[in-house]
Parts: structure tokens; sequence; C-alpha cells
């Protein structure tokens, strides 16, 4: 079901670690700040991790610490001998603007700001900047403002780009905007998303701007050493590693399987192994999967290498039941099922499956699932735990987290065989944090997901 026509795909790159990063201040539109040596390295690391693919245009954040990681990247993938466009600075992706701020130390503003502080960290859609005027004070509210800027970008670059592949490098703030107003995220989850210094993005754009894009992967860290993105310095509560389960040959022949019991073939076995080598080092306190054979054997895959683990089966984790379509090719649903599969497609929340479920019952137990298990396992050692499920299961995991519901639930996409990271920094009554989605790098040498486009 991953196979729509997708027409523009955005890269998108944070900057690599500036001095003002290094010192933990504020950086906002403030230009003050440099690349580090450190982050020279890191983008040359990002490009390395593009040479299998061609850029159409490359825009860019004017100030300094992401013009200089732009540049680096381009003038590396020149010396890899591959043709990069000529680099275009744009206002429109500059950094959230903070002019209050910006310039203090982060643990200033904590203490000056406190009140001022847990608003943006908490309610930032209702943060505000009240700033001095020649006619009086002005009420700026920097993120809804910066929402408002991440549209005016999209609808400005996607219609000249149709069809093709656009890079864009910005900044933690900018980035985050022009992700959720692609895929229709509330600025109320401004904060529910992470951006690591010079981590990848990747989004598709099936019809242009106006019509919801898909988040292929979210924060990609790999190519930089670094397995997974840190927790956060305040995290306080459980990391929950996401992972659909190896291909079967009924992903591979785009067969829809839902609750018949298929196995892993051969590729999704070896998908398996891979993904155990991706977290051997990652220490892990529980290990969570659904009943079916395919994610149960992809978590004892990854298990093989964590022998102190139990793994606990969650029959609440089943993938969606298809009823009557399961074990038919999409060709077969249209002939028998006329027009429900293309209802599917473009409005999945509004169908019924013969014989089976809608997409509602698999929100309710999914979620109920995955909340307990949030809940079950905080504790105050900062536990970190696995859940292995299937497509439909994981994609309703992601959009609960990012505040999305089922209508959106083509917003996401799971490869077989994808890792995707859960943090909940202020336990499980705080909200959580999709600190990478999506990651399939442990599969191919690609940032793109490279895995089968079957059904679900």
């Amino acid at each position: 079901m991953e196979d729509r026509t997708l027409t523009t795909r955005v890269i998108l790159v944070r900057h690599g670690q500036s001095s003002y990063n290094l010192e933990r201040r504020i950086q906002g539109r403030l230009d003050a700040s440099t690349l580090t040596d450190l982050g020279r390295a890191a983008a040359q690391k990002v490009a390395e991790a593009f040479t299998d693919l061609s850029f159409d245009a490359v825009y860019t954040s004017p100030l300094q610490r992401a013009k200089a990681t732009a540049e680096t990247i381009c003038d590396r993938l020149r010396s890899l001998e591959i043709s990069v466009p000529e680099l275009q600075p744009r206002d429109d992706l500059r950094e959230v603007d903070l002019p209050l701020w910006q310039g203090m130390l982060s643990a200033e503003v904590k203490e000056q700001f406190p009140e001022d502080y847990r608003c943006w960290r908490d309610r930032p859609h209702e943060f505000k900047m009240v700033l001095p005027g020649p006619d009086g004070p002005t009420e700026h509210y920097p993120v809804s403002s910066l929402y408002e800027q991440a549209k005016q970008f999209w609808a400005d670059i996607l219609p000249r780009h149709s069809g093709q592949t656009i890079l864009i490098v910005g900044h933690n703030g900018i980035n985050r905007a022009l992700i959720s107003t692609a895929i229709g995220l509330a600025p109320d989850f401004y904060q529910r998303i992470r951006q690591s210094n010079c981590g990848i993005s990747v989004l598709n754009f099936p019809s242009g701007w106006g019509t919801a894009a898909q988040l292929e992967s979210l924060n990609l860290t790999s190519h930089l050493g670094e397995t997974l993105p840190d927790a956060l310095k305040t995290h306080h509560g459980p990391r929950l590693l996401l992972v659909r389960h190896g291909e079967t040959e009924w992903n591979r022949q785009k067969r829809f399987q839902g609750q018949i019991d298929v196995p892993l073939n051969e590729n999704g076995q070896a998908q398996a192994q891979r993904a155990a080598e991706f977290l051997q080092e990652v220490a892990l306190d529980f290990a969570v999967s659904s009943p079916m054979l395919r994610p149960k054997a992809t978590a004892e895959a990854i298990l093989a290498r964590h022998t102190a683990i139990a793994l606990e089966l969650e029959d609440g984790l089943r993938e969606i039941s298809h009823g009557l379509w399961e074990g038919k090719l999409e060709s077969e649903i249209e002939t028998e099922f006329p027009g429900q599969l293309e209802q599917w497609k473009t409005a999945p929340e509004t169908v019924q499956m013969p014989e089976g479920e809608n997409l509602q019952e698999v929100w309710d137990r999914t979620i109920a699932t995955w909340e307990a298990i949030v809940r079950r396992k905080a504790d105050p050692t900062h536990q970190t735990g696995m859940v292995v499920a299937h497509d439909a299961v994981n994609k309703a995991i992601l959009c609960h987290v990012l505040g999305l519901g089922a209508k959106d639930f083509w917003q996401c996409k799971q490869g077989n065989g994808a890792v995707s990271v859960i943090d909940y920094p202020d336990g499980p009554d705080g909200p959580p944090v999709l600190q990478a989605m999506n990651i399939t790098t442990h599969l191919s040498e690609s940032v793109l997901d490279k895995t089968a486009a079957g059904a679900l």
C-alpha cells in the first residue's frame, strides 16, 4: 500500500554542531554562532550518505551555521564527482525568532523566565514574547509565526519542483515546522519531533502543496556513527524502540495478509538479522511482540543478542484484520469489492473491512496496549524496551504519538525491519517525543527506505 505515486521528494537536514550548540546557548535568528570542526565533519558524513541521490535543487537558511553546512555537503559531493545544483539561500528557512532569549545560555533562560520556558516546552502554540515597539508593546508568537513561515515556503517551492528531489538545510525549529505543516501536525505538537545536528529526514509529496505529505523517515543519525539519537538531557521516562517485522513473501507480492500468519521469507530473516546487528549495542531492558509469526521471529532474532531478555507477547498488537481481503492481491480485491480499495487509499478511516476490522477498532486496541506497556515499564531506571509489531499497528502508534488520527494513517511510512524511537522524557504521564522514525539504513546503504512496498 506504499506504492502511491510520489511526485516530489524532500530531504531535510539540520545544520551541524555550532559554537552555540556547544555552549548550550539559545540561537534563534542571531547569526553569531558558527559551525564547529565537529559540525563540519558531520556535514561531510551527510554528503557521503547522499551518494545514491541526485538533487534538482538545494535550499538553505542564510544563517551561517546552516549555510556552512550546506556548502560543506555540496563541496563534498562535488569532490566525489557528483553534480550538485547551485546553493539557494532562503530567508524563509531562518530559524525560529526568539529575540528576548537569543544569545543567552539555556540555563539562564530557565532561571530568568521559568514560566515562559515551561510554556515554550509544554504549550508551544501559546508561547509568546512581548516586544517593545515605537507604538507600544506587541505580542510575538514564535512557534505560530514559524508555522506560517513554513507553509509559505512550501507553497512557493513545491510548484517549482514537481517530480523532483530537493535538499533543504535548515535548523531545529524550522525543520520541525516544515515537517509538521507537511503532514498536518498542529503547532501544539512542535516539541514532539526531534531534529539532531546533521540528522536527515525524508518527506514525499504525492500531489504538491495542499495535500498531506508522507513522512518517510525522521531524524536519521546512523550516518554519523550514532545508532540512535541520544535521549534528552532531562529524560525521566522509558524509551521504546518500535520495530516492524521483516519481509514476508506476501509483502513482496503485495498480497494482503492481515491476521493470516504468514512467516518471514528469506529476505525477511536477513532483515531481522541486520536489525539485530544494528541494535546489538543498545542496552535493552524488556521486549514485547505481537504473537504472530512474522514479528515474533523478528523479535527473537534481535533478542538472540540480548539473551537476558524474555520476550512478552501482547495480543493487542496483532495486525489489522482485513477480513475477506486477506490472501488477495489488489486486482482481486478491486474485482470482488469495487471501489473499496481506492477508498482505503484515500480515506482509510471510513473503510469497514468486510468481515474484518475498521481503523478505529485497530486504533483503540493498539493504543490501549501501547499505553499499558509504557505504564507497566516506566520506572526511575529509564528503561529501554523494544516493541515489535506490524505496519498498521505501528502506524497507529506513530500517529498517536504525533497527535494525528486514523484519517492520517498514510502519513507515516513503516518499512520491513524498520526501527523507530519514542521517548517519554517526563514519564508515562508526559507527552512522548518521536526521536527517530522508520530507520532502515541498516538494511541498505541508502537513507531512502528500499524495503518492499507490500500490502499490510
